[in-house]
């Protein structure tokens, strides 16, 4: 479900519009059949499925399976302000997918237009395997879950209280095992009876999952859910995530953490209001970057030009520091005896030769740099 039916505030203090406003509100929320979050039958995640920007997601004999979202060249524009243009790209079913860029590249409002709260000004896309379209937008959001930056919960009920509230007006049946269930996923069936009040901004993300969870969505927009959080905090977050991929959940992530979206998403999407690419982190790694050995010795070579030179796996090379070289190579381990062995009878000190490594940060910052075109050791 979506946030259609969230209540108006973020943070709400009084108890005593609430059955009211579930009276009004059921009625936009239609029944869900929900499963236990263990049994994932009508989605399946293939085993091992790996999606790259180029190809259809597949099971592992190679039968087809529907993509989770299809997205066409979708483009929002406010006036004269354009939020995001002609972003294309697929994500299949049990998929992680990173959708990473600056403040203001248009993430939070690509996930609105997929989750019907505001309508792209052109292109298309299919939700869940449904086309995005204003007829649609009941029926999709019976099958996503979007969770905000805030979770905005009631602080003066319990968790149990909410996610009670919350499964109301999303029409679940089976209320209270699908709690049971939730509490569960995100290990909180000990804090059920507490005031979310009184719980700590992490617990309260805990809280905002379970409530997602409630729907059985086929798709869970995660919008920067470890935002502002301490890392022990956002460590559980994150935990909790691999828990929910391992069990087959299509989630679709916004986050500045880079180190967050390398560790947790299968594929990552990064954009600046258009998007730069799409692709697992290795393989952007490889389209970017030449590959390279850092080698470090206990004192500098007298004469690493003619040193280098010498060495036929050595394309090109330069001092990182003293002592410290970068070796551009096409082969690290097939360079590295090569350059071992040749240090060794020039008498170098040897303390290190290692493959150079390049983090999703520094592709991100590659490609929103607009360096993208230039590789780089």
């Amino acid at each position: 479900m979506l946030t259609d039916v969230k209540p108006r505030k973020e943070q709400h203090d009084d108890r005593s519009d609430i059955p009211g406003a579930l009276e009004k509100r059921r009625a936009v929320a239609l029944p869900h059949p929900c499963p236990n979050f263990d049994v994932r039958e009508s989605s399946p995640r293939p085993t091992g499925i790996r999606v790259s920007a180029s190809t259809t997601p597949s099971v592992s004999h190679g039968t087809k399976i529907e993509s989770a979202l299809v997205v066409d060249k979708l483009t929002k524009r406010f006036g004269d302000r354009t939020a995001f243009s002609e972003l294309s790209f697929e994500v299949g079913y049990g998929e992680v997918f990173g959708f990473l860029g600056p403040n203001g590249a248009g993430k939070t409002t690509t996930v609105r237009a997929l989750g019907t709260l505001i309508a792209p000004t052109s292109g298309s896309a299919t939700v869940a395997g449904i086309p995005l379209n204003p007829k649609n937008g009941v029926e999709i959001r019976q099958r996503i879950a979007i969770m905000p930056e805030s979770p905005g919960l009631y602080l003066r009920l319990t968790v149990s209280e909410n996610l009670e509230f919350f499964a109301g007006l999303y029409g679940v049946q089976g209320t209270a095992a699908r709690i049971k269930d939730a509490l569960e996923a995100v290990n909180l069936v000990d804090r059920a009876s507490d005031l979310c009040g009184g719980l700590s901004k992490g617990l309260r993300q805990r809280v905002g999952l379970a409530r997602t969870l409630l729907s059985d969505p086929a798709i869970m927009f995660l919008d920067e859910p470890t935002s502002g959080l301490d890392p022990v905090a956002a460590l559980e977050v994150c935990n909790l995530i691999i828990g929910l991929r391992q069990k087959g959940v299509t989630i679709f992530l916004t986050t500045h953490r880079l180190d967050e979206a390398e560790k947790l998403c299968d594929r990552v999407a990064i954009m600046n209001q258009s998007l730069r690419t799409v692709g697992r982190p290795d393989e952007l790694r490889e389209q970017l970057f030449q590959r390279a050995l850092v080698v470090k010795t206990l004192a500098p070579l007298r004469d690493p030009d003619q040193f280098f030179d010498h060495l036929s796996a050595v394309e090109s090379w330069r001092s990182a520091e003293p002592g410290s070289y970068v070796l551009t190579v096409s082969d690290p381990k097939a360079a590295a005896p090569e350059v071992a062995r040749g240090l060794v009878n020039a008498g170098a000190d040897v303390l290190s030769i290692a493959e150079a490594q390049h983090s999703l940060e520094d592709v991100y910052l590659e490609l929103i740099n607009d360096h993208a075109g230039t590789a780089a050791p």
